[in-house]
């Protein structure tokens, strides 16, 4: 039986340094590998660049809107709750095996916080990096610390 690999992708950047790596994962026979975007990827605003990764040829498993129109703090809080309500029925649907994140994004950790909840092992790319003084700084600690598997920078 495959197992069912979650990759978690927010943004063009991020997506960018994730491409190679699901590459990669769809070419080991044993693994399912699910991508599941969000975030900026399906906002007008950002250009909707979901279309990116799908021109690149990988198949999206999901698309999970999360986004309020306003970048306050409270939209943020809002919009990880979105989050986690959201991501929380696609993992109670998918069951996947693990998990894989990269960074230091907001919705990286909500999303992190409900698979650490349904006792999804967590891999976290670019662990590691700092950025003293920025918010960036904690919330990649706080994926560290949820995580079952670090890949530093």
């Amino acid at each position: 039986m495959k197992k069912k690999i979650s990759v978690l992708t927010a943004t063009r950047a991020e997506y960018g340094l994730l491409k190679p790596i699901i590459n990669k994962l769809q070419l080991v026979p044993e693994f399912d590998v699910r991508v599941v975007t969000t975030g900026a990827h399906l906002s007008p605003e950002f250009g909707l660049t979901y279309k990116e990764i799908e021109r690149d040829g990988i198949l999206i498993d999901e698309k999970i809107e999360i986004l309020l129109s306003a970048d306050t703090p409270s939209a943020i809080s809002k919009s990880m709750g979105l989050a986690m309500i959201s991501f929380a029925d696609y993992f109670g649907k998918l069951k996947p095996d693990m998990l894989v994140v990269l960074g230091d994004r907001y919705e990286t950790l909500a999303v992190a916080t409900v698979a650490m909840n349904q006792r999804i092992p967590i891999a976290h790319l670019y662990g590691g990096e700092t950025t003293e003084g920025a918010i960036d700084e904690s919330i990649r600690h706080a994926i560290t610390k949820l995580s079952y598997l670090h890949f530093t920078s």
